[in-house]
């Protein structure tokens, strides 16, 4: 008896690479699991093995917009919607919002658009959604209309922000709220510190030119340099060498405002990723010891590496801000910068999934968590020494009324005006909203210990 041929396996065809998947499941990864978008779609690009860089490009322009847009595209979404998706089929929810982005908010041919998005759902491994994607995709153009009358009748979807945030905004800010939320819109700017230990702004400005770089002075800040439109990093004159850092202006106040002298003892407080710490060496010459302080020990060679970029150095601790037990030498400080963890209501145009992680059970938690660092701190300030508190917030709980709860608590502080011409002034410091003059926003104020 013959022994029996073996039966050739069955060749299964490989899932062809999409970046509209890619970019559903970075999307997924921020929705579904609050984390990080900048994180998701550096592992996600990381993970997909020589990725052209127009694919990853594509991938970074849908995740962002969808995110950017995400209340809008959900508008959109539930008008063609028949029936709910199961939640393990969240990825193909979230791919019907990037091919609804496609068609809201990019450039791409519309039959592109629909086709491209339909041929993604085989990435997913997921063949059954194309019908719907299709469905959905098709009738949200042949009722153009009808979604956009939806989007103009809700500012929510108007303007692309969760109810709670609009409302807060809303009701701290009357007189700018519309402009706050245009600006977290938009896409933001490349701006640049140019370290003036190496050359001027205005040299660096004519290195640019030479180079065929478009740029302009920054009206507000005298190291700041913004690009007419963004572009690598590693294209810059002079990065490498730590002649320039990326910075927005209105964070490039940090260092000035600070006031540190030269043979002081100054502490940043919340140092990672190290970019006012590097900020502070350059401004300052002389510094008798610059502390970089940073709770979570992962984030240490984020320091590290701008310092080793920039050639300088600083005392890098791990340690709580809160809690000075574990770490503090007992030496007090001239000088201390506390830029405290924030709801990051003032940067969302960098970050769009702020709108999406952040969730109003987060404020209680963060004002409790500023209100510790500043009780924490203020021991280890010398008699006549500043603090300068700052935020990348424009929420008053975070800020001024944090302030105002301090100075309560601490009756040898005082409030030190601010020479800053940029916005505007509160009961407390002084506040810089999203958009003014292209800068995120920031708030500021400045203590001394009488």
């Amino acid at each position: 008896m013959k022994p029996k041929t073996p039966r050739r396996a069955k060749r299964t065809r490989p899932v062809r690479f999409d970046p509209r998947a890619a970019a559903a499941k970075v999307v997924e990864d921020v929705v579904v699991r609050s984390r990080y978008l900048d994180t998701a779609l550096r592992e996600s690009l990381d993970a997909l093995a020589r990725v052209p860089s127009r694919d990853a490009a594509l991938i970074q322009e849908m995740a962002y917009g969808v995110l950017r847009w995400f209340q809008q595209l959900e508008t959109v979404a539930a008008l063609f919607i028949e029936k709910p998706l199961k939640a393990k089929d969240q990825d193909v929810h979230l791919l019907l919002l990037v091919g609804l982005y496609q068609l809201f908010h990019m450039r791409v041919a519309r039959h592109a658009a629909v086709k491209e998005t339909v041929e993604a759902a085989g990435a997913l491994k997921k063949p059954w959604a194309k019908n719907f994607l299709n469905a959905c995709m098709r009738a949200s153009l042949r009722e153009e209309a009808r979604a956009r009358a939806a989007i103009a009748a809700s500012p929510t979807a108007a303007f692309s922000h969760p109810d709670w945030l609009l409302g807060e905004i809303r009701h701290h800010w009357p007189d700018n709220w519309a402009s706050i939320l245009v600006a977290n819109n938009e896409r933001p700017p490349l701006v640049l510190r140019v370290n003036q230990r190496h050359q001027s702004r205005e040299q660096y400005l004519a290195r640019l030119a030479q180079a065929g770089i478009a740029a302009k002075a920054h009206p507000f800040s005298d190291s700041a340099v913004v690009l007419n439109a963004p572009m690598a990093v590693s294209k810059l004159p002079g990065f490498a060498a730590g002649e320039v850092s990326v910075q927005d202006a209105a964070a490039q106040f940090a260092a000035p405002l600070l006031d540190a002298q030269a043979g002081e003892r100054v502490l940043d407080a919340c140092a990672a990723p190290g970019g006012k710490t590097g900020h502070l060496l350059e401004f300052t010459v002389g510094l008798s010891e610059l502390v970089a302080l940073e709770q979570k020990p992962a984030r240490r060679r984020l320091i590290e590496e701008n310092l080793e970029r920039l050639g300088m150095t600083a005392n890098i601790i791990i340690g709580d801000a809160a809690d000075s037990a574990d770490w503090w030498d007992g030496r007090p400080f001239d000088r201390i910068l506390a830029d405290v963890p924030c709801s990051a209501t003032g940067v969302i145009r960098r970050h769009p999934d702020i709108k999406q992680r952040r969730q109003p059970g987060d404020l209680p938690r963060l004002v409790a968590a500023q209100e510790r660092i500043l009780d924490g701190l203020w021991p280890l300030l010398k008699p006549g020494g500043k603090l300068l508190y700052v935020t990348c917030s424009i929420l008053p709980v975070e800020n001024e009324n944090q302030m105002t709860a301090c100075l309560k608590r601490h009756p040898d502080a005082t409030v030190e005006t601010l020479s800053l011409n940029a916005g505007q002034a509160r009961t407390v410091g002084r506040q810089i909203l999203p958009g003014e003059s292209g800068m995120d926003g920031f708030y500021y104020a400045r203590l001394r210990k009488t």
